[in-house]
């Protein structure tokens, strides 16, 4: 009996020996990295584009591949740089392919990749390859079933019609996440209708234009030359948003599309995002807001963007504009009432907004200042001229003596309730308004006060 326990004891101290050997000696025999330049040379012949590995490396346990600096550098027809760069992937191969003298990878985990996707202004993106004779079909890689990402990079830009590296419109930084059934060649492939990964990612940063948010959180899905981000939530200048976010890389441009749902979003730190904005709005905003857009081959890549949507701001100021001790004094109050601590202050503005052509225009807005309220309509440009364009009708909340508003009357306003009303345009721009009577404009009743 001793003797079977012994030698048992043995049998199983050379198995386990064994085993150390194969984990540990076995992969360090098997030099993979001396085939690094056939590796190197098959995946350029496949995709047509130069590839760079730095390292090869193989272990047990489970059989996987370990590649250290991996890059892909963009085709001739893009300025020099990389496609993409990987400082280390760790690729866990299929065993039962590997017998059938196939390479399946059953998950791929990418530490530190860093994408940059550019733009042609004749329409091919740097992840395709026009001038390729081979396709990149026959890249035998297949689906991936799980694909991580660690701390990675996005960057996405155009060329300019001169070729020239145009400006970036869309980043991400600090991205992590796991997607499943990734299929690398479907990406690229516009003629692929099939899904090609989904999954959850997040992002520490990500900017689009000149929005920035943060700590991202989002459902991605990826389609041939489509991604969709939904169930998107993150923080957004002191506020939050939730919504959709979807990109379409099909055509010659670029397009977006994008619903998203504000709350809390601190105007002044919104309006500071923007060239030139200056101090020029505060407050509080929330509501709903569509937009799409191709984005151009040009220095305002974003600048076709259209789109509607309904925002409410509370309890901020308009400091160039100055509307409720302009508009009192347009209406000829000496005593500015309750305006007068406060000139540009106003309670809540409730309006619709429009995004067309570069302008913003709406059809109801709806201020409650400190002495003043206002019913509105018109619109402002944001091509960089900053143009204003609106009529409204005020109404002085302040009751004044009878003196007061015999001189207000002979001047153009009228008295409904006990208080003054009047009508009035506001032209110029955003940094030199200029206030004047306009009797030509009624009342609006369309519009819901929110309290």
């Amino acid at each position: 009996m001793a003797i079977r326990r012994r030698t048992g004891l043995i049998l199983v101290g050379i198995a386990a020996a064994l085993l150390l050997v194969l984990i540990f000696v076995v992969p360090k025999l098997i030099n993979v990295d001396r085939y690094r330049p056939e590796a190197i040379a098959y995946l350029q012949e496949k995709t047509g584009k130069q590839v760079e590995i730095g390292r090869l490396a193989l272990t047990f346990f489970p059989v996987s591949i370990h590649i250290d600096n991996f890059g892909v550098k963009n085709p001739p027809i893009f300025p020099s740089g990389y496609i993409v760069k990987v400082a280390r992937m760790d690729a866990e191969l299929s065993i039962g392919a590997l017998l059938h003298r196939q390479v399946v990878i059953k998950s791929l985990v990418l530490e530190d990749p860093v994408l940059n996707l550019t733009s042609d202004p004749d329409g091919p993106w740097n992840f395709e390859n026009p001038q390729a004779k081979v396709s990149v079909n026959t890249l035998p890689l297949g689906v991936i079933s799980r694909v991580q990402i660690r701390r990675g990079q996005l960057i996405a830009s155009n060329l300019l019609p001169s070729d020239a590296a145009g400006p970036i419109f869309f980043e991400a930084h600090d991205v992590s996440g796991e997607l499943e059934q990734v299929n690398l060649v479907g990406i690229s492939n516009p003629s692929s209708s099939s899904m090609d990964g989904r999954g959850n990612v997040k992002a520490g940063l990500l900017r689009f234009g000149s929005v920035e948010v943060k700590n991202l959180n989002s459902t991605l899905r990826l389609e041939a030359r489509h991604a969709f981000f939904t169930d998107v939530k993150a923080e957004v200048y002191g506020g939050s948003a939730s919504g959709d976010l979807s990109f379409d890389l099909s055509g010659k441009n670029a397009s977006f599309k994008t619903d998203v749902r504000l709350s809390g979003i601190n105007v002044a730190h919104l309006m500071a995002a923007f060239p030139n904005s200056g101090e020029r709005m505060t407050g509080k905003m929330e509501g709903n807001v569509k937009l799409a857009g191709e984005i151009a081959h040009t220095l305002r890549p974003l600048a076709g963007i259209h789109g509607a949507g309904h925002v409410t701001v509370r309890n901020g100021k308009v400091p160039s504009l100055k509307l409720n001790a302009n508009l009192m004094k347009l209406a000829h109050f000496n005593d500015l009432g309750p305006a007068k601590n406060d000139p540009s202050s106003f309670n809540l503005i409730t309006t619709d907004l429009e995004l067309a052509n570069q302008r913003i225009s709406s059809r109801v807005i709806d201020i409650d200042g400190y002495g003043v309220d206002v019913d509105g309509s018109g619109s402002v440009s944001v091509s960089g001229s900053d143009d204003l364009d609106y009529r409204g009708l005020a109404e002085i909340t302040t009751k004044e003596g009878f003196f007061t508003n015999t001189i207000a009357r002979l001047s153009g306003a009228t008295l409904k309730d006990g208080k003054l009303q009047f009508s009035f345009r506001i032209g110029g721009t955003i940094d030199n308004p200029v206030f004047s009577k306009d009797n030509g404009y009624k009342d609006v009743d369309a519009v819901q006060k929110h309290r």
